[in-house]
């Protein structure tokens, strides 16, 4: 039996024990897409490097581990003060979080909210769900050729969300906290549903941080539904253990005139992977996607993106940044695709990398796949260094060779970092770019 296979089988066997502490939720809606899932599963292999898809992110050194999932350990939770430093300044916002994937009511706080509108945790909600929430979950996922995905569906238990009634605005952001508290061999599996009616509003922050170093791995899904002439502003943080593991599927679907903006920063995780796919399903739908991707060491940071443009008169820019040092890698692989009838679609894409070290390296794939003739579409990329002709503007000016060094690296991020709408976000995550670098300089 080969290594994939044994750790195939690792995980089945952990879904039996997984399977037998449901208990009475069992017998419920979810659990029929559970076990479609695991079936799934065991059909498929792991992703590896002769697949397109994944051919420059070698994730043997995941497979290499047995991780077991994680147990509720209310007597072992972190205290407020241990999380108080992941809560960006004491920003005012609807907070919910998770310690190794399962929600801690302790921990979490809402504000006043309007209605029937409802932030809080999957699994709490599914308690009542009588296959109204559940309808929801898959229902813009293709099991079929991931793994991962896969995986994740299976063992959803716990995880964000976030309804939105037609009409109604959310206020304060939503701060979804995902705490590991690094310990060694742990998997969790957050699932979050965001759905939203017509003429709706929220904005969310999906956050991933440790209280320490470890060896875990973090399996994530998030779904999101942007209904008609709604918007959803979404940025996620991705501050793992160094250590740790993280692969990550976003898939989101915009109604006709809905607005959909994703803000995506990683800083950290040896190995980091997130598909990202937007389907514009409705007329005079728009999305932006941005990101900062932050490496060191021998850190692989992966950004797999698809803009499907299902419906005519909708727009979409993507524009992502890579700053990398040591021996890390990156890969961007982003496609815009224009399917026959969705004509008067504006697109662009562009995706722009520094290098810090001879030893670091990006492949970076911009793509463009247009069936539809009426159409304003352009990609671009760019991989470099530090700007000679700037290092010496700065330099004749007085300013010394790190200090000048650090002055260009912010200038190039600043343009994902200034259209994070949360003021508190921002600065931290300035804060972590400002820091990130110093030590190798």
């Amino acid at each position: 039996m080969s290594e994939t296979s044994k750790i195939r089988e690792w995980y089945l066997s952990l879904f039996k024990d997984f399977e037998n502490r449901l208990n009475g939720e069992r017998s419920k809606p979810l659990h029929k897409i559970r076990r479609s899932a695991i079936d799934r599963f065991a059909e498929l292999d792991f992703p590896n490097l002769h697949q397109e898809e994944w051919r420059f992110t070698d994730i043997s050194p995941i497979l290499e581990h047995s991780f077991s999932y994680a147990a509720r350990r209310d007597d072992k939770a972190p205290s407020a003060k241990d999380v108080s430093r992941f809560m960006f300044g004491g920003m005012r916002s609807h907070t919910i979080v998770f310690v190794n994937g399962f929600y801690s009511a302790a921990l979490s706080k809402c504000l006043q909210l309007p209605g029937n509108l409802a932030i809080g945790s999957l699994a709490e909600a599914m308690k009542t769900d009588d296959g109204q929430i559940s309808g929801h979950i898959s229902k813009q996922l293709d099991l079929g050729t991931d793994a991962f995905t896969a995986l994740n569906t299976a063992f959803t238990l716990d995880g964000a969300y976030i309804n939105v009634p037609d009409g109604a605005v959310v206020e304060d952001p939503v701060h979804i906290l995902f705490i590991s508290t690094g310990d060694e061999k742990l998997i969790s599996q957050p699932r979050n549903l965001v759905i939203t009616g017509d003429n709706s509003q929220v904005r969310f922050i999906e956050h991933y941080a440790s209280l320490r170093t470890g060896v875990y791995f973090t399996n994530s899904v998030t779904e999101i539904e942007v209904g008609r002439n709604s918007m959803v502003d979404a940025v996620k943080v991705q501050s793992e253990s160094a250590e740790a593991y993280h692969v990550a599927s976003t898939v989101s679907s915009i109604g006709a005139d809905g607005n959909y903006e994703s803000h995506a920063v990683s800083n950290g995780a040896r190995i980091y992977r997130h598909n990202i796919d937007v389907r514009l399903n409705g007329e005079g739908g728009n999305t932006t996607l941005e990101g900062l991707y932050l490496t060191l060491g021998e850190q692989l940071s992966d950004t797999h993106s698809l803009i499907d443009h299902a419906a005519p008169h909708c727009t979409s820019g993507e524009h992502y940044k890579g700053i990398l040092d040591g021996k890390s890698r990156a890969v961007f692989n982003g496609k815009i695709m224009v399917r026959k009838g969705a004509q008067k679609t504006n697109s662009y894409q562009e995706n722009r990398n520094i290098i810090l070290s001879s030893e670091a390296k990006v492949d970076t794939k911009p793509q463009l796949e247009i069936f539809a003739d009426d159409v304003k579409c352009s990609h671009g990329a760019t991989v470099g260094q530090l700007s000679g002709e700037s290092m010496f503007y700065l330099r004749s000016r007085g300013i010394g060779e790190e200090q000048a060094k650090l002055i260009l690296i912010y200038a190039f991020a600043s343009d994902v970092l200034k259209n994070i709408r949360e003021d508190a976000v921002r600065s931290e995550l300035e804060y972590v770019l400002s820091t990130r670098f110093l030590k190798g300089m």
